[in-house]
């Protein structure tokens, strides 16, 4: 059974995160080498209570090295309070992207963002070129996380109940378009296990040091982020750590299939 971070982890969440933005300030010039994009729209969604704010960073890199970074203009994210009941809102900004630029738009989404991502893009594939997700427990119970007391508060949504249940069924289920899970077993909000994809050869798994509140300005995370997306759309391959400039554990190398055995 997984279980959720320990609490001891969870209190270091803020320092560690601090640290993470004082890497990426030493790392600015290896990340300005990253691939550069071609200009398709860009998504991305903040974590759970978190608002635009939170992505400035990310979208700034991303937006200098050529990417149509956009932020999801909703507010805080308060799970269905901010994009409806079944997504609605969500699906509706994906698909006015899509028709104003005429070109399908990759979705990167920080914790719960990535899950929002996963469900959206089950429902509009055909306006959605990748997806990246940061730390996204999309895998397993909500109750392996440190913050589902908090979500029940603050969205009035049980996580056992069936609109949550369902939710969570549809973010984990096989997605048609190319799918990247980034995620740190130092994790101290949610269990990392919930955040990795399995089997198929389009799904893949990225492994980076640091905290869960640091994942949108680690340095490695952003650095596999901008090479994911500057790929062409229909010729989709695997992240390759040893190429890369940054630093990254063993096991981001590991074919998301040898998780199921």
């Amino acid at each position: 059974m997984v279980r959720a971070p320990s609490w001891r982890l969870a209190l270091t969440e803020i320092p560690r995160a601090l640290v993470d933005r004082g890497t990426l300030t030493q790392s600015r010039r290896i990340l300005a080498t990253a691939p550069r994009g071609d200009g398709h729209p860009v998504l991305v969604l903040p974590g759970f209570i978190a608002g635009d704010g939170s992505t400035t960073t990310l979208r700034r890199y991303l937006a200098s090295l050529g990417h149509d970074a956009r932020a999801w203009g909703l507010g805080r994210n308060l799970g269905p309070r901010s994009i409806g009941t079944d997504g609605e809102i969500l699906v509706e900004r994906l698909r006015l992207i899509h028709e104003r630029t005429g070109r399908k738009v990759s979705l990167v989404g920080w914790s719960l963002g990535g899950v929002m991502a996963r469900i959206v893009a089950s429902r509009a594939p055909d306006t959605v070129r990748q997806v990246v997700t940061l730390g996204s427990p999309f895998g397993g119970s909500p109750r392996a996380t440190n913050v589902w007391r908090a979500y029940e508060l603050l969205t009035g949504h049980r996580v056992g109940g069936y609109d949550t249940r369902s939710q969570l069924a549809e973010a984990s289920a096989p997605l048609p378009m190319p799918t990247t899970a980034i995620y740190s077993r130092q994790d101290g909000i949610v269990a990392w296990q919930l955040c990795r994809e399995t089997g198929h050869d389009r799904r893949e798994n990225i492994e980076v040091g640091g905290s869960h509140l640091g994942l949108a300005i680690n340095p490695a995370a952003l650095y596999a982020i901008a090479d994911r997306l500057a790929q062409s759309e229909g010729d989709w391959h695997r992240f390759d750590p040893v190429r890369a400039p940054l630093a990254y554990p063993a096991a981001s190398t590991v074919d998301p299939r040898a998780l199921l055995s």
